[in-house]
């Protein structure tokens, strides 16, 4: 007798969503689920679902008139920076941000516990919120709960973080100045901070002089024990705000050589060392994967991929990715990385744990659904594209959302009228059947 893992997977429709751009929604999992996303009407929607019911309850949370934007809060345009995001308190209560491209701060929670129908809009700490985007919840290891947006625009911005205090039901500045500052001459594009098994958080970012994209550079990283003092990877106290000039700087390529904000990603090795993989031109001009491991006071840079071409980008508003990468994670004795490419091209790493050096390329599907799921099938628009996005805060989701809408194209409308799409949740569950010999 062998065993065989098998996947079941199960589909609920929760109700009709704007198919007309692509903006990304969210899905938190506790003691049900809870979907933020916006209906046809370009509207801010949240819904939730036991686990034993069938139906979803429906809340529209409403937020004040912004005169600039001639919209109220809870209404949004076609700019794809305008993702949505949630968490939950300790205390049950829900926290809804997102909705923002250097717009005043959006921010919603409960005043009861689990219930989406008294979400209100609320001031976080009222001070430097007139102008944000990249709204993040994050929690502490001990379950706190922060929050991370940036203050500013892009080429000139500051990373602030706040911290949620569960006696008073009130955010505080995690410290006084910005975490990250880019001096009203830049800003940092930043993944969040990572927990390691070593007991640091882990953080990587880089440099952006202007709000076009190809002026991304330096790709740099930090380390903190506890959020608040930060250092370099062999240990220099880093003065905050950390600045370009004060930079643990892991690879310092320069403006229009591949640098962009996506596809940056912190892994860890099995001793616990922090691995980083990211992309950029090499030395003919192609795109490359690359890999990074601290090696005393200097980094190790690999090249693991060998393409023959060039994503070529430029300009200002929001772009689809030519390139993904994943974090590094273990896999047997090895190192494993996955890649996908806009062409539909799609496979893994296997690297050497000491040398970083690739043992073997696999190519095939690294998504973790079946394929099935990334054919568009509604028939809304020849453009439209296939959106899932797991569940947050899980490093293996259980949970995710389906949706079909056009691509990304620089935050401008396509002009199109097309139908709302049906957003799906589909739950996976994993079970082992024996079969003979």
């Amino acid at each position: 007798m062998k065993n065989e893992m098998h996947q079941e997977t199960i589909i609920s429709e929760i109700g009709f969503c704007c198919s007309d751009f692509t903006v990304e929604y969210a899905l938190l999992v506790k003691d049900k689920c809870y979907v933020a996303y916006y209906d046809e009407n370009h509207t801010i929607t949240v819904a939730s679902r036991n686990p034993d019911e069938k139906t979803w309850k429906l809340s529209h949370p409403e937020g004040e008139w912004l005169p600039e934007k001639k919209r109220f809060m809870h209404q949004t345009e076609y700019d794809s920076h305008n993702y949505l995001t949630l968490a939950m308190d300790s205390k049950g209560h829900i926290h809804l941000s997102g909705n923002m491209h250097k717009d005043k701060l959006v921010w919603f929670r409960s005043t009861k516990p689990y219930d989406i129908h008294s979400l209100v809009q609320r001031k976080m700490t009222g001070i430097r919120e007139g102008s944000s985007t990249y709204p993040l919840f994050f929690y502490g290891r001990n379950g706190e709960l922060f929050f991370r947006y940036r203050d500013g625009e892009s080429g000139n911005g500051d990373d602030i973080y706040n911290c949620w205090n569960e006696d008073e039901n009130k955010w505080f500045r995690l410290q006084g100045n910005p975490l990250l500052s880019g001096e009203e001459l830049r800003n940092a594009y930043a993944r969040l901070p990572v927990f390691g098994p070593d007991n640091q958080w882990h953080m990587i970012w880089m440099w952006r002089d202007t709000p076009h994209c190809e002026t991304c550079h330096d790709l740099s990283y930090a380390r903190s024990p506890d959020l608040l003092k930060w250092y370099s990877h062999d240990g220099y106290r880093l003065p905050v705000p950390i600045t370009l000039q004060k930079s643990d700087i892991v690879d310092g390529s320069s403006v229009k050589h591949g640098l962009i904000n996506m596809s940056q990603n912190i892994g860890f090795s099995a001793k616990g060392k922090p691995l980083i993989t990211w992309h950029r031109y090499d030395e003919k001009g192609f795109s490359q994967a690359w890999i990074a491991r601290p090696e005393g006071n200097k980094w190790l840079i690999k090249q693991i991929s060998d393409w023959e071409f060039r994503w070529e980008f430029s300009g200002m508003g929001s772009i689809p990715p030519d390139v993904i990468i994943s974090a590094p994670y273990l896999k047997d004795n090895y190192l494993s990385v996955d890649f996908r490419l806009s062409t539909g091209e799609s496979g893994n790493w296997l690297l050497d744990q000491e040398t970083l050096d690739v043992i073997k390329t696999f190519s095939g599907p690294v998504s973790p659904l079946p394929e099935h799921f990334y054919k568009p099938c509604e028939g809304l628009d020849a453009e439209a594209k296939v959106q899932i996005i797991p569940e947050l805060y899980q490093s293996s989701p259980s949970y995710f959302l389906r949706w079909e809408a056009l691509p990304i194209r620089r935050d401008i409308s396509s002009g199109k009228n097309i139908r709302p799409s049906m957003l799906t949740l589909i739950t996976t569950k994993c079970f082992t059947e024996e079969k003979g010999d």
